[in-house]
């Protein structure tokens, strides 16, 4: 009797078992809650049942990035790819990896592919230009946020990124004009004054108006500022 109440209850704990698709599920949940290694064990245990699920494997992937996981992250992103290669979110996620160590040619072929699947997700063209900018290719990336910002025109970050690409395509006027609105939509944005402050002053000989800036940045923690107050401000 006892060897068939043993059998039964194994029975009953194999039915009661999560399914792939509800692990899956509880791990987006915990994403949600920004568990990100809690996540990682239910997607883990999706994959037991199917080492092939791209959702689970792209999930996987974000909540290591998450974790600050970033190089562990790129093959799992590589394994979603692999299992469904017509998904732009794996390159899309693939690319952000790739843009935070760097790897700024790899970030772009991603984004490139992810953009070629979905060329609705405007976030594709901001993360491109990002990584354009880092290879100084700026007249490429002054297009890319050129793109995110005709989608949405408040996107602060955009706006003073866009004013980077713009100092180094030498055209500091324009590139004032874009930290001036970048800083109207954030006006904490310390970077944003530290930089306006900087191109008054080096490219328009406008000492007044950059030290404000700077005085301003310098409030913000931009300690970079110090040494400009210091060199050119009373």
């Amino acid at each position: 009797m006892r060897k068939l109440w043993i059998l039964f209850l194994s029975i009953i704990l194999i039915a009661c078992s999560p399914s792939e698709e509800e692990l899956v599920s509880a791990g987006i949940t915990e994403m949600d809650n920004q568990s990100w290694e809690q996540a990682i064990e239910y997607f883990d245990r999706a994959l037991e049942q199917n080492s092939s699920n791209s959702t689970a494997l792209n999930a996987k992937g974000v909540a290591m990035f998450q974790l600050g996981k970033i190089e562990e992250a790129i093959p799992v992103f590589t394994a979603s790819i692999q299992a469904d290669s017509i998904s732009y979110k794996p390159w899309f996620n693939r690319g952000n990896a790739n843009l935070e160590l760097g790897n700024f040619k790899a970030a772009i072929s991603d984004f490139n592919l992810a953009n070629g699947l979905d060329p609705s997700q405007t976030d594709i063209y901001y993360n491109r230009g990002l990584a354009l900018l880092g290879l100084e290719e700026y007249e490429d990336a002054l297009l890319d946020f050129d793109a995110a910002l005709q989608v949405d025109p408040n996107q602060a970050l955009a706006h003073f990124n866009r004013a980077k690409a713009l100092l180094g395509n030498n055209d500091p006027i324009s590139a004032i004009e874009a930290l001036t609105v970048s800083l109207n939509l954030d006006p904490d944005n310390g970077a944003a004054y530290y930089l306006l402050g900087v191109t008054r002053m080096s490219a328009l000989n406008q000492r007044e108006e950059g030290c404000a800036d700077l005085k301003m940045a310098l409030s913000l923690g931009i300690s970079e500022a110090q040494s400009w107050l210091d060199d050119f401000c009373e």
